[in-house]
C-alpha cells in the first residue's frame, strides 16, 4: 500500500476585497521569493525577499508582511496575510487546495497625523481572503 505522501505550499494566490496577493517561496517566478500586492487603486506593488517580513506562529499559521505605503512624516501602511497550514498530495508538476484565510491593512499614524504620538497608532482593515495554496515543482 502507497502512503500518501503531502508538500507543503510554495505559492500562494489570494484575492478577495478588491486585492489580489501571489506569495511565492521559490524561484517560481521573478527568480526568487517574492509578494506582490494589487488593489486596483495603485499599480501592482512587488516585493523581493528583502522586503519581505515573515513569522511563524504555532496557534495562528505564518504571518507575511510588507510596507505598502511609506512616508517620513504622516505614518506608513502595511498589509500582512494569514497563511494557514496546508498539507498538498503531490499529484504531479502543480498540485492545489482551495484556502481561506484573511489579510489586515495596518495604517501606522506617524507624528504629523492625529493623534501626534498619543493614543492608538495602528489602525486595522481586516480582509476576507480565498484562493489557492499550490505546490509547484521547481527544478
Amino acid at each position: 500500500m502507497r502512503q500518501t505522501q503531502f508538500v507543503a505550499p510554495n505559492l500562494w494566490v489570494l484575492s478577495g476585497g478588491g486585492l489580489l496577493i501571489r506569495y511565492s517561496i521559490e524561484p517560481i517566478i521573478f527568480g526568487g521569493t517574492h509578494f506582490s500586492y494589487q488593489d486596483g487603486q495603485q499599480p501592482t506593488l512587488t516585493f523581493g525577499v528583502n522586503d519581505i517580513r515573515t513569522m511563524n506562529v504555532p496557534d495562528i499559521g505564518t504571518l507575511v508582511s510588507v510596507t505598502i505605503i511609506k512616508t517620513i512624516d504622516t505614518g506608513s501602511t502595511s498589509f500582512t496575510v494569514l497563511l494557514p497550514r496546508v498539507n498538498i498530495v503531490q499529484q504531479g508538476p502543480i498540485s492545489s487546495t482551495p484556502v481561506s484565510t484573511r489579510g489586515i491593512r495596518t495604517a501606522h499614524a506617524g507624528p504629523l497625523l492625529p493623534p501626534f504620538g498619543h493614543g492608538q497608532q495602528d489602525f486595522y482593515t481586516v480582509i476576507e481572503l480565498t484562493g489557492t495554496a499550490s505546490h509547484v515543482l521547481v527544478e
